[in-house]
């Protein structure tokens, strides 16, 4: 290949690209939508006792409140990505910005329980549209790898960062103004990106429009909700209740059964290609031991600081922020300064095995511990290992697959992270409660029992946590090739829009 032809190529893929002259504004837009659909998993935590004042709802309704949002979005992801795929990123980027900002008006407003589970739930069903849409609009917007990793590296940083300015956001939103604008704050960030969509974003029909696959969609869809119902019933339910279960098996089987499918029809809803490359694979199964740790230390480290330490809530979103600073620099030197170095598995692996060390400092903590010689070192150290991870894991994941592809895989890293969010959060929980149960049983009489026990409960959460990131980094390790991926820096990919 001649000189001139070498450097005529890029610039002919990006007449080709109209995003292209765009791109760094289509960056900002598709981050806004993403921090908005990230916060949502924890911004309402926060809110939840001040919204049970106000709407009379018991405790044991509660977890409904987030459950719903969950179910909802995990269960449709697939689907979501599928439908950008066949009918436009655009189109259905905007359709679900539409969509959750409604839900978001409606769940302000509410005015009883049932209300602002629907609502929640309807967020939940458009989030599942439009994340996999944004996350695939950046992957055919940035095709030269030296920009990608930028672009990923920012996108990185404000998924594994969101949920933790999502907890300081609620704090403040609650305390100063109602639990409502927890709901209602999503109809600016839905306003800002919907403008920017609309006119930085072009629309373009897929040149393939196979058939969807129907039964692949309803086995998915059924077999991701029942999975995350079934995690989300063990917390109250407890793991030998008949309903927790049933569900649980059910959800396994129709798993099974779409995977089956998968390989039998012709216009496939999952194609077995984008999930079979070691470092797709590889990269899903990071996310989603990420996704089970990360969601354990926001909520029990949450109780920690409340509880144990007597923070307040706007006091405990301030207390994330080192960790999310950390989140957001390693991001950068992950994906941009590393990457191109050492390749995937000397990233990714050691960002879990550093999230795992930082997990394990927080299982030393005890009832004289105070927040700089207990919380921040750790969290500091958990921040490091998530932000080398997940902007590296989310670029590898949407790396080499064909433009038809890149809204299923785009779904499956988004699947990765709630599912791995939902069980890890249930497993979590119960084996929490076990442990302060068995704390108390076996220390009658101690000081401070109630205390003691407790605290028990979030070092055992913590102790499986980072049992958890470890064997997600040893199965990265084996999986994740060790060569530097081979690209020329001056290269640009040609994917069609």
């Amino acid at each position: 290949m001649t000189a001139s032809t070498t450097m005529a190529a890029p610039r002919a893929v990006e007449i080709d690209n109209p995003h292209h002259q765009r791109r760094w504004w289509i960056l900002a837009v598709l981050g806004i939508a993403q921090l908005m659909v990230v916060l949502d998993t924890t911004v309402v935590n926060i809110a939840l006792p001040s919204a049970q004042r106000s709407l009379g709802f018991d405790d044991g309704d509660r977890q409904w409140i987030v459950t719903a949002y969950a179910l909802a979005f995990g269960s449709l992801l697939l689907l979501g990505g599928r439908l950008a795929d066949l009918f436009g990123r655009k189109r259905l980027f905007l359709i679900g910005l539409i969509g959750f900002s409604i839900a978001s008006a409606v769940g302000g407003a509410a005015t009883s329980f049932g209300m602002l589970v629907t609502a929640r739930a309807v967020q939940g069903m458009f989030g599942a549209l439009l994340a996999p849409a944004a996350l695939s609009l950046l992957s055919t917007t940035f095709t030269r790898p030296s920009e990608r990793s930028k672009a990923f590296g920012i996108y990185g940083a404000i998924a594994g960062g969101g949920a933790a300015i999502g907890l300081l956001l609620g704090g403040v939103l609650t305390e100063y103004l109602s639990w409502r604008w927890c709901m209602y704050i999503n109809l600016i960030f839905a306003a800002a990106s919907f403008a920017g969509g609309w006119l930085l974003l072009h629309h373009q029909e897929s040149e393939h429009r196979p058939k969807l696959d129907l039964p692949g969609v309803a086995t998915v869809s059924a077999g991701l909700f029942a999975l995350v119902y079934g995690f989300s019933h063990a917390e109250t339910g407890g793991w030998g209740n008949s309903v927790t279960i049933s569900f649980l098996v059910a959800g396994a089987a129709l798993l099974i059964a779409f995977v089956y499918l998968q390989t039998r029809v012709q216009h496939p809803l999952l194609p077995m290609r984008v999930v079979l490359d070691r470092n797709r694979g590889g990269a899903y199964l990071g996310i989603f031991a990420v996704g089970a740790g990360m969601f354990g230390v926001f909520l029990f480290l949450t109780y920690y600081l409340q509880q144990t330490l007597g923070f307040s809530a706007v006091q405990s979103g301030l207390a994330f922020l080192p960790m999310t600073a950390m989140i957001m620099i390693l991001s950068q030197i992950g994906t941009v300064v590393l990457a191109p170095r050492i390749g995937p598995r000397f990233i990714i692996a050691p960002g879990l095995a550093i999230a795992a060390v930082g997990m394990w400092m927080l299982t030393q903590l005890d009832l004289g511990s105070t927040y700089v010689n207990g919380v921040l070192p750790a969290t500091m150290v958990f921040g490091v290992g998530l932000g080398l991870t997940f902007s590296s894991a989310m670029n590898l994941a949407t790396s080499g697959v064909q433009a038809s592809d890149s809204g299923v895989a785009s779904a499956m890293v988004n699947t990765g992270q709630q599912v791995g969010g939902s069980i890890g959060t249930a497993l979590l929980n119960t084996l929490a409660a076990s442990a302060a149960t068995s704390y108390a049983g076996s220390h009658i009489g101690s000081a401070d029992l109630a205390a003691q026990a407790t605290m028990h409960s979030y070092t055992t959460a913590f102790g499986w946590a980072a049992g958890i990131l470890a064997v997600g980094a040893v199965i990265c390790a084996v999986l994740l090739r060790a060569q530097v991926p081979a690209v020329d820096p001056n290269a640009a990919e040609v994917v069609a829009l």
